[in-house]
């Protein structure tokens, strides 16, 4: 059993020195010869380890996307991933070299050392790996740059217990032997000066040197058990041989004894060797050869007793980890009885959350039918309450229209049911749908044979809202044929009925949405104007003034001749009628609006003016001339007129401008953006004059372009004929009708053809603007 043990512990160690043979490569394509010549000398000798040393140079330097960097500048992990990528690219080139030692059943171990001096790295590893034999290349690439000088120091610098050969094309250039190899041959040297060696014992020193080669060659290569005999066999050899020393009468017999046992073995080349140099020193004498024969002995007793050491320790080692795995089974058992008590403990601990979860469940089924006999009763509740507040609000609504009927102050707007706006839209059919905005979507609908747009809002509660009623009140007081007309609402669903604006707003124009056709320059100058008097109108009302406050493209529609009208008065702000004789008296407020477009003063003071108009009403200017985002719009077009390249902001798809008129516009809409609102010019005095000049410049072009329109304006065209009128007029509901078809109208009805409302007065006032233009119209087509 203490021999089974030894032996299983020399298994279970590692590879002995002796046994490995250390190849110093650099992975080029000479390397292949190096280890092929390995392979064919060491293969045969029983040695099944080898080494690949390879040497690379301290990475001081890291490639970066800035350039070729020091490493100490770059972060510690960019360090260690660059230096596992060199040991892996390095391991790619050995690779190859590892597949043909596998073939052969050779194992390979990689070594990697970085080191600046290749010399002292190799020789420090033979000497911490105790290696005797080294192989190197002697070509002059690669890690061995100076060729044979390197390869000489690395001999020269190599402990002398280590054979080191030099291969060049897959031959052996140079060989320098160990001591262990060089005493034979030293003793040899000596023996040729002596010429008293007999032939008998020659042959007697060649069979014990044989012996002992056998016998290494032997253990290298047996069976675990007979390496084991073996080595016993020689410790007894090595007392015996001891004491035949220290008796030298006795000392021929024994090597005689011993040579006829190891003569079996013996292995033919080295048999050879010693047999030459024998033979060449036939003139020795045999006193000298007797001496060497002695020391080449005892150099073999030290080998083997260090090797019996080794075994020894093994076997001791292997004691050690018998020990260590009886210990670690004896705490898995002990650990598996533990594991086996908690696993017990944790199937009652389930058995009891088990039962109470089904008492949970019981509980949480009686709990739900509890709730839906309370959500019954709720519901019930909800219905009686549903009911009577339904009841309370036909009521009210009974006696808003008897105080209506008795005051008379109805508003100006037809009321519409839900039901008809229902059906006006088409039960809401997405394919009508015109719009998305920041309180409600947009259809198109048709009341009573009139195109119009409803407006519904997001919240069923919106129409409570100040924001509602606010716009409600204004859009249906005021009339501007440059102000959205609010036809009706439905107040209790939160819904405004607008007239209908074919071509959209101006900013789905200026961006041509769903590939639109560009705005014409003159176009954009008109409406320009268009909204700048559609503003002054709103900030001369009485009794108070009104400032819009989110003046922007979105909000400025226009109809089938682009004609532009502004909307979405929600958040306009009334101001008493004298603060607008002034631009420095504001009404502290809450900032609304969009960005890009408020007023930069209001927002950060919360105070508006109808200067806050103004800054928005340039953003619009700007944007008209270059057809681009607001952002950053002020910026790019101030350094274009510096830089006298406005053309180069201007849009191009609006036709050619005219450069001076251009530049007059973009120099009034910066004058509006400017941050401080005392800076700004006054609306009604500055900019809308410029304004009505420029329009008037743009008039040729703007007929020019007209006599190839094939249609009439839609604002030529009378509400109640669908033609062009003949004679325009304006009646007491602000629309402009026919003067023959709404002298007719009057007669069977008092109330608008828009609006449905009863008219205030049945006076008609001559618009002689509008005639003058259907005139210009119809002469253009002749």
């Amino acid at each position: 059993m203490e021999d089974e043990g030894m032996i299983q512990g020399v298994d279970k160690l590692t590879t002995p020195s002796y046994l490995v043979v250390a190849l110093a490569v650099n992975g080029n394509k000479k390397t292949k010869y190096v280890v092929r010549w390995a392979l064919d000398k060491f293969v045969p000798e029983g040695i099944l380890l080898f080494k690949l040393i390879l040497v690379r140079p301290k990475i001081t330097r890291i490639p970066t996307p800035m350039g070729v960097v020091p490493a100490s500048q770059v972060r510690d992990d960019v360090v260690i991933a660059y230096k596992k990528e060199a040991e892996w690219q390095a391991y790619e080139k050995l690779l190859p070299f590892k597949n043909m030692c596998a073939k052969k059943k050779v194992q390979v171990e990689i070594l990697q050392i970085e080191s600046d001096d290749v010399v002292d790295a190799i020789k420090q590893e033979i000497v911490k790996g105790n290696i005797n034999k080294l192989v190197i290349g002697a070509s002059s690439s690669g890690m061995f740059s100076r060729g044979k000088g390197l390869s000489s120091r690395i001999s020269e610098s190599i402990p002398s217990f280590c054979t080191v050969y030099a291969i060049s094309k897959g031959k052996l250039s140079s060989l320098r032997a160990s001591d262990s190899d060089t005493i034979g041959s030293s003793k040899d040297d000596n023996s040729s000066d002596s010429s008293s060696v007999t032939n008998s014992s020659r042959t007697e020193w060649t069979d014990q040197g044989s012996a002992a080669t056998s016998f290494s060659q032997f253990f290298s290569t047996s069976l675990p058990m007979q390496r084991f005999e073996a080595l016993s066999s020689i410790n007894r050899t090595l007392h015996q041989r001891t004491s035949s020393f220290e008796n030298p009468e006795k000392n021929t017999d024994f090597y005689r004894a011993n040579s006829n046992d190891f003569s079996a073995r013996s292995f033919g080349t080295e048999n050879h060797s010693w047999t030459s140099d024998q033979a060449s020193s036939s003139y020795a004498h045999s006193e000298f050869s007797t001496e060497i024969q002695g020391n080449n002995v005892d150099f073999e007793l030290e080998k083997l007793r260090v090797e019996l050491r080794h075994v020894r320790g093994m076997y001791a080692i292997a004691q050690n980890e018998s020990f260590d795995a009886s210990r670690k089974l004896k705490d898995l058992k002990e650990r598996q009885i533990e594991e086996s008590i908690k696993l017990k403990e944790l199937k009652a601990k389930e058995e009891e959350a088990k039962t109470l979860a089904e008492q949970e469940k019981q509980e949480h089924e009686k709990a739900k039918r509890q709730a839906e006999y309370v959500k019954e009763c709720l519901r019930r509740e909800a219905a009686v309450r549903k009911d009577a507040e339904e009841n309370a609000l036909q009521e009210h609504r009974e006696k808003e229209k008897l105080l209506d009927a008795i005051i008379g102050s109805s508003p100006h707007y037809q009321k519409f049911t839900w039901e008809e706006i229902v059906d006006a839209c088409s039960s809401f059919s997405e394919d009508l749908k015109i719009g998305t905005g920041g309180n409600g979507i947009v259809y198109k609908s048709s009341f009573h044979h009139t195109v119009a747009a409803v407006k519904v809002l997001h919240s069923q509660e919106a129409h409570r809202t100040k924001q509602f009623q606010q716009e409600l009140e204004v859009l249906s007081r005021i009339r501007h044929p440059h102000l959205l007309i609010l036809i009706g609402a439905c107040v209790d669903h939160g819904c405004l009925v607008y007239e209908y604006m074919e071509n959209g707003s101006l900013d789905e124009r200026l961006f041509r949405k769903n590939n639109t056709p560009p705005i014409p320059w003159f176009d954009r100058f008109r409406i320009a104007w268009e909204v700048a008097s559609a503003l002054v109108f709103l900030h001369s009302a009485k009794p108070k003034s009104i400032v819009h406050r989110d003046l922007k493209p979105a909000n400025i529609l226009l109809d089938r001749n682009l004609v532009s009208k502004i909307g979405d008065v929600g958040l306009s702000t009334m101001l008493q009628s004298d603060s607008c004789s002034t631009s420095t008296v504001y009404k502290d407020t809450g900032p609304a609006g969009t960005f890009c477009y408020i007023d930069p003063e209001y927002q950060r003071t919360g105070l508006v003016s109808p200067k806050s108009d103004v800054y928005a009403l340039g953003m619009v200017i700007l944007q008209l001339l270059t057809a681009k985002p607001a952002i950053g719009i002020t910026d790019a077009v101030e350094t274009a007129i510096e830089d006298d390249e406005l053309a180069m902001v201007l849009d191009p798809e609006a036709g050619d401008w005219p450069i001076d008129e251009a530049k007059e516009l973009a120099v009034l809409g910066l004058s509006c953006t400017e941050i401080r609102r005392k800076d700004r010019p006054d609306l009604k005095k500055t900019v809308l004059p410029v304004l009505e000049r420029l329009k008037a410049v743009t008039g040729d072009a703007q007929r020019i372009a007209s006599m190839t329109r094939t249609t009439p304006p839609n604002h030529f065209i009378c509400p109640i004929l669908k033609d062009v009128m003949v004679d325009p007029c304006v009646a007491a509901d602000g629309y402009t009708y026919d003067r023959r078809a709404m002298e007719k109208w009057l007669e069977a009805s008092d109330t608008s053809p828009m609006t449905n409302l009863p008219l205030p007065c049945r006076s008609l006032t001559p618009n002689y603007t509008l005639l003058s233009a259907i005139m210009e119209w119809k002469s253009s087509k002749q």
